[in-house]
This record gives structure tokens, C-alpha cells and sequence, in this order.
């Protein structure tokens, strides 16, 4: 579904992104690990079309989206949640998540797409003639990532959905995104709790200073002992 080869980006003089290369199939969730400043916000950037990239090809179901605005590429399926999440602070839940259905031209596809969200975040269905400005970090989060299932993408793009929120709203968010994946969603996640990320994905690449310098099973980059010492704080005897 998505294929990334050689990716180089930056902004301005400052190059951050060096030579990368990952791939996304189809039904998987794909992790993105490094630490802060890595340029893993870089590399979702670019494919979302927010940053254009200056050398290496992007490409999704077969389009070479590497030029293309990001309105034309949301257009073939894909979804982006920044980590500032980029409500409407002024207006409801409800307003937010029919922005979020712009893109579908039917009304029953809209009214279909809003029930599988509440159906995911009750929370959002109970307070959706709130305005976004006065929820929690939490509940903003879940807001966040049902507008952007609201156009029901082929590739749904998480970046850091875990910053400054409390261990419970984390575990919940982190099993919808599980419960996406029971039901073949596709997903690209970067995140810096490496435990929640390798736990859930299919696949993870870690991302050092511009540069893949692993990648692999989730289950088996948890066993690698550079991950362990270096992200896990485990010291292997």
C-alpha cells in the first residue's frame, strides 16, 4: 500500500530526513520508534504532503505522491492525526467529526462512518455539543483520531498519540487502535513509548537520527537487546 524509497527531507538548509526506506501492507499497523528529534514527525510530514520532500519517492496504491498536494492526497485514502491534533477548539465534537467526513460524497456514508466512531469513543458520542477548547488532552485525542476515520482511510497516520496523556487514557486509545487492526484497518504509528508501540505492531522501524538503523517484527525488535538497553532501560546480563 505504501512504499517509501530513499527519502530524503528537511526544512530549508536543515536536512532531517536521510535515505529512508519502509514499506506498509495492507491490514497491517507499522510503527515508526526513535527517539525525540529523530525526525519520525519528519518522515509522516512528508508523506501526508505538508513537506515536500527533496529527493526518494512516495508511494501509495500506486500513486507517486511524492509532488502532490496534501488535499490530493488525503483524496486517495489517507489520513493524517498530528501530534497537536488540530481540532476546531471553537466548535462541537460533532462539527469537528463532519469535517473529518468532507471527503465522503454520501450522507449514509457519513451517518455510517459517525456511528463507527462513537461506537469506538463513547466518550465523543456523550459530549458531542461540546466544544473541543474545553475537553481533556484525553478526550481531544480520541477526537482527533475519530475525525480522521471519519473520511475512512485506507491508511490512517498516528503521531504520537500518547504525549502528555495519563496511562489510562493511553491504554484506551491504544486498544482502539488494536480494535482497528482486528478489523483490517491499516495504520503507520510513530511514537516514542516504545513498549505500547512494538506490543501492537505487525512491523517497526526504528529511526536514528535520520536514518533506519533496525527493523523487524514487533515482537522481535522487544527482544533485541540495543532496543531493550537503549529504549526498554533493560541491561540484558
Amino acid at each position: 500500500m505504501l512504499e517509501i524509497d530513499g527519502l530524503r527531507a528537511g526544512y530549508g538548509k536543515i536536512q532531517v530526513i536521510w535515505g529512508v526506506s519502509l514499506r506498509v501492507a495492507a491490514g497491517e499497523t507499522v510503527a515508526v520508534i526513535g527517539a525525540n528529534g529523530a525526525g519520525k514527525t519528519t518522515v509522516l510530514r512528508s508523506i501526508a504532503g505538508l513537506l515536500r520532500p527533496e529527493a526518494g519517492r512516495i508511494g501509495f496504491h500506486g500513486h507517486d505522491i511524492g509532488k502532490l498536494p496534501a488535499h490530493a492526497i488525503a483524496r486517495l485514502g489517507l489520513a493524517l492525526v498530528p501530534e497537536e491534533r488540530e481540532l476546531f477548539p471553537w466548535m462541537s465534537v460533532y462539527e469537528n467529526l463532519l469535517l473529518g467526513g468532507r471527503l465522503c460524497a454520501e450522507r449514509e456514508r457519513v451517518e455510517k462512518n459517525l456511528e463507527r466512531v462513537y461506537g469506538l469513543f463513547p466518550v465523543l458520542r456523550a459530549r458531542h455539543r461540546q466544544t473541543a477548547s474545553v475537553m481533556s488532552g484525553g478526550e481531544q485525542q480520541m477526537l482527533a483520531i475519530g475525525r480522521a476515520l471519519m473520511s475512512n482511510p485506507a491508511l490512517l497516520m498516528l503521531d504520537e498519540p500518547s504525549t502528555g496523556l495519563s496511562p489510562r487514557v493511553v491504554g484506551s486509545i491504544f486498544d482502539v487502535i488494536g480494535r482497528l487492526a482486528e478489523q483490517g484497518g491499516t495504520t503507520l504509528l510513530v511514537e516514542q513509548n516504545v513498549h505500547l508501540a512494538l506490543d501492537i505492531a505487525h512491523r517497526a522501524y526504528v529511526l536514528e537520527r535520520g536514518r533506519i538503523t533496525l527493523e523487524g517484527a514487533g515482537h522481535e525488535l522487544m527482544e533485541n537487546p540495543l532496543i531493550r538497553e537503549a529504549y526498554l532501560g533493560v541491561a540484558d546480563a
